[in-house]
């Protein structure tokens, strides 16, 4: 089995090649740098904290940093549905039950860059990973007889289990969705329903019950929770303050720009498109202990992000819906810095085998 250090030094000399040729090839395709010295300098290390074990919070941080004070006011709180048991029992080999003690984590667990520049893929050094039809350019612009801005973005979502790949962690029901590379696992460029809300309506018919001014007006509730940390997940409709989750589809309004809201809200969409689809799975509460289940509507409470690029977020995460009024200030800014990407953070419960 290779090293660690080994892989990660592959993968560096890899992505520096491929930056080297894609800047040469498109100079509208900026580099996060993902895979550089940033990667242990512009990471939240101390966003895995609190972990729970056996029922306990475990947490080793400066107290500076535990969010008093702190603009991300939930930084440091478990989901209200993680597992609170002390032990638990899963099935092992042949199906023995085994006895283990209950722990829960925060984790990196995907990547996600939203992009105007259809194709582009900051996360892997700036390259362009395929040629596109112009229509699927995205930006913002103005709407027909309005003031206001339309935004659309493509999404690139990568699988990121850094625990895993560093070696972190042992337990593999700690794994819920059984990745373990870094891997890319959907681009909407090939999605349909993506850049066309009719399309994404007959996908999911749901929306006529929450695209409208009074289920959009409920999520002021969640507006209020996600920014003290406690996203409502039975308004899995509601994005917080970033917006209403429906239409699954990557237009976002109004604005003024990219601003760190409107990608947010978009990242949100795709993740709620792939649970609904069957791709992404649920991970926290005692019921998922020994592996996680799919899950039709997004948990949201079990997420959390932080920016890796133009502005690195590197002191705290930030729950799903909080306001960026709180954290996303100089975020964004014309040019290379419209091209965001995300850490998405993911709460995992699991069972550690005695």
């Amino acid at each position: 089995m290779t090293k660690p250090a080994t892989w990660l030094q592959l993968v560096l000399l890899c992505a520096c090649l491929c930056s080297g040729q894609s800047r040469a090839a498109d100079a509208l395709c900026p580099d996060a740098e993902l895979w550089s010295g940033k990667l242990i300098t512009d990471i939240c290390w101390g966003c895995l904290f609190p972990i729970r074990l056996a029922g306990g919070v475990l947490d080793f941080r400066a107290p500076q940093s535990k969010g008093s004070g702190d603009s991300s006011v939930g930084d440091d709180l478990v989901p209200s549905s993680a597992a609170s048991n002390v032990y638990c029992v899963c099935d092992g080999k042949e199906l023995i039950p085994e006895v283990g003690m209950t722990m829960g984590y925060w984790g990196p667990a995907r990547v996600v860059e939203l992009v105007p520049n259809p194709w582009c893929a900051p996360t892997l050094g700036g390259t362009k990973i395929n040629q596109s039809n112009v229509r699927l350019w995205g930006g913002s612009s103005p709407v027909v007889y309005d003031t206001d801005e339309i935004v659309f973005l493509n999404y690139h979502y990568y699988a990121f289990p850094i625990y895993v790949m560093l070696d972190l962690f042992w337990e593999d029901r700690c794994f819920a969705d059984g990745y373990k590379d870094f891997d890319l696992l959907y681009v909407s460029e090939l999605d349909p329903t993506w850049n066309n809300d009719e399309l994404a309506f007959f996908t999911n018919p749901e929306v006529v019950l929450f695209a409208n001014p009074v289920a959009l007006a409920a999520c002021s509730f969640d507006a209020i929770a996600a920014s003290a940390g406690r996203p409502i997940d039975e308004m899995f409709w509601c994005a917080g303050a970033w917006g209403g989750i429906y239409p699954l589809s990557g237009h976002a309004h109004p604005g003024e720009g990219i601003a760190p809201r409107q990608s947010s809200l978009l990242m949100t969409r795709a993740t709620a498109a792939l649970h609904r689809r069957g791709l992404a799975h649920r991970t926290v509460g005692d019921d998922h202990v020994c592996g996680g289940t799919i899950s039709p509507f997004i948990p949201k409470s079990q997420y959390a992000t932080t920016m890796f690029y133009p502005v690195a977020d590197t002191q705290s995460k930030h729950a799903i819906g909080e306001s960026d009024l709180l954290w996303g200030a100089g975020h964004s800014y014309p040019g290379s810095g419209e091209y965001h990407v995300y850490i998405l953070w993911r709460w995992t419960d699991c069972c550690i085998g005695f």
